[in-house]
């Protein structure tokens, strides 16, 4: 715990007058930093809790905020008292995409989540039926976790969490180390996650590391500092590294391969891949075979495809089963109506959480 505080402190180090990289965060509810991208990119809103630096016209002003170290948290639930699921439970029919996708010896399909997605009742009954894991999409951000600095609240996540212990789903804890977002209050949840995605879009599109708070003042060395401090705080749940744009064997899944090997090297710190997989489908199988490479467990995280076209998710359903160390999905989402790209209607169920035919031919691919 003392070394997730000490990246905390390290939070600190103010930003760079240039602006913030592209694909950085730069706004969203409670966010409290920087506001100004790099040049050549601006501010894009992504939904109510996330904007982003993306390539397009640049911004002129910066704003800075200061991190604190001294942290209590509240919550509003019970988020100590139930243990993590042991085992992954299928939709009660024994059919639907979890179901089948356990049925050809895969850990599970699960989908992202949160307190609004519970709320909606239809919505619940997809959850329940079709996914057998839960990511949460904001919650366990730190944004969310701390609004006032100092001042963790897990109400957000505990919901999600108390929901999946209580109903057989597993959780993925999302996220840690997401640029300059370290939340320490992973230890409150130790016994819920079964796997964390501790470090988050930590490269740049040429496979080496971004710029960031972490790697300007502690160089290479933060990340296994993190997966160091993440054990420590939970010493059974698998620790993956996750990140965007490894759809194909390009440089960054060349540079992903090549980082989980050097960390790795005298001890194994990262226990799995995480390909977050916004796609529009193509090079997918050669991009799976060489994250497994690495040796390690290798997962979609964040699958949604642009048009939902069937045909594509054929195509990476295809990859993953003829991968063997490729071991679950997450879709980013329950349907189109929860979806933080809805335009691009990019899921298997519809806005009215109707299975596409993509659904259908997922299902006939199984």
């Amino acid at each position: 715990m003392s070394k997730l505080l000490a990246l905390v402190t390290f939070a600190a180090v103010a930003l760079q007058s240039a602006g913030l990289p592209v694909y950085v965060q730069c706004g969203g509810i409670n966010y409290t930093g920087s506001t100004v991208c790099e040049t050549g990119s601006r501010c894009a809103f992504v939904n109510d809790w996330y904007s982003q630096c993306q390539p397009g016209a640049a911004t002129t002003t910066t704003t800075k905020a200061a991190v604190t170290t001294s942290v209590s948290v509240t919550s509003s639930t019970s988020v100590g008292t139930s243990s993590r699921p042991a085992t992954n439970t299928p939709s009660a029919a024994g059919s639907g995409l979890n179901a089948n996708f356990v049925a050809r010896g895969k850990k599970f399909w699960g989908t992202a989540a949160d307190s609004n997605t519970l709320n909606i009742a239809v919505s619940l009954n997809v959850l329940k039926a079709e996914f057998g894991q839960a990511t949460p999409e904001n919650s366990m951000k730190w944004d969310a976790t701390e609004p006032s600095r100092g001042s963790l609240t897990l109400s957000g996540a505990d919901a999600l969490v108390n929901w999946a212990t209580s109903n057989g789903k597993l959780i993925r804890g999302h996220t840690l180390v997401w640029h300059s977002q370290l939340p320490s209050w992973v230890s409150a949840i130790n016994d819920k996650a079964t796997l964390w995605d501790v470090c988050n879009e930590i490269l740049k599109e040429d496979g080496t590391l971004r710029s960031s708070v972490f790697s300007r003042v502690l160089g290479e060395s933060f990340v296994t500092i993190a997966y160091t401090a993440a054990r420590a705080a939970d010493s059974t749940a698998k620790l993956y590294i996750n990140d965007f744009n490894l759809n194909s064997n390009n440089a960054k899944t060349k540079g992903m391969v090549a980082l989980v090997k050097l960390i790795n090297a005298s001890k194994r710190f990262i226990e799995g891949v995480g390909t977050q997989m916004h796609l529009s489908a193509g090079g997918v199988q050669a991009a799976l075979t060489a994250l497994a490479s690495t040796g390690l467990e290798v997962a979609f995280t964040e699958l949604d495809i642009a048009g939902a076209a069937a045909t594509d998710y054929v195509t990476v359903v295809r990859a993953c089963l003829n991968t063997p160390a490729y071991v679950s999905v997450t879709s980013w989402g329950v349907s189109d109506a929860n979806s933080w790209r809805a335009s691009s209607t990019p899921l298997l169920f519809d806005s009215n959480y109707k299975p596409k035919a993509a659904y259908n031919a997922v299902l006939s691919a199984l």
